[in-house]
């Protein structure tokens, strides 16, 4: 098998050679604050800059047409959060916080899900690392994403310019859209983080690679099972 050797070869080979990667994070401890760091600061600079770039009157009126009927004072009340700072604060303290507790319930589901693996040595700790190897593809869209902002010309442009491989993005559906979030949510990243859970979970126990996609395939097929539903139905 692939040998990774520090962590810096492993954020290079999770993209290419992911069995020999979670290998070594299985075997090393500590190797997992790098994608933590990259996943995090690509996440805020993207929404740094996107913030200090777009249109904030246009982008204000998006999000208050797609409120539906709104009194005036509602309308204005909800305007005057879209200040510049504001919108920054919010925006960059809800990505990180998103982030920390999304790895972490799925760090829970994987630690709960291969508890009875026969092989069962790994804690929530250890899935809590290896949840962040899985986020490191948004690393490499979301440097597309930023490019896409610096080169653009129009300073009206929908945050799912920040998600080039998302559905928003590629069907140009409006923000004021029902589908705006879920579409923005489908993205190639999605099903590459899916894969390399698939990969990971079959280096890090005895289960069949059947069983490890099944593990891996669950969570985001009854969250986005039932999303899709309620777009349907409501």
């Amino acid at each position: 098998m692939h040998t990774v050797s520090n962590p810096f070869q492993a954020c290079n080979d999770i993209f290419f050679k992911p069995n020999g990667v979670f290998k070594a994070v299985g075997e090393n401890n500590n190797w997992s604050w790098m994608p933590f760091i990259l996943v995090t600061a690509i996440a805020l600079a993207s929404q740094y800059l996107y913030v200090n770039f777009v249109d904030l009157e246009w982008f204000a009126n998006i999000n208050i047409a797609a409120q539906g009927d709104m009194s005036p004072a509602e309308e204005e009340q909800m305007r005057a959060f879209f200040t510049r700072s504001t919108l920054l604060m919010s925006n960059m303290i809800g990505t990180f916080f998103m982030l920390i507790v999304v790895n972490a319930l799925y760090a829970v589901y994987l630690n709960l899900a291969t508890r009875s693996d026969d092989s069962h040595v790994f804690g929530f700790t250890d899935w809590y690392g290896f949840s962040w190897w899985l986020s490191m593809p948004y690393v490499l869209t979301g440097l597309v994403g930023v490019a896409l902002l610096l080169f653009s010309g129009d300073h009206q442009v929908s945050p799912s310019l920040m998600a080039p491989t998302s559905l928003s993005f590629i069907l140009n559906i409006e923000m004021g859209s029902p589908w705006f979030a879920f579409s923005q949510a489908i993205r190639l990243e999605l099903f590459w983080g899916i894969y390399l859970a698939m990969v990971g979970i079959s280096q890090w126990t005895s289960f069949s690679r059947q069983k490890a996609a099944i593990i891996a395939i669950a969570p985001y097929a009854i969250i986005y099972g039932i999303w899709l539903a309620a777009l349907l139905l409501f």
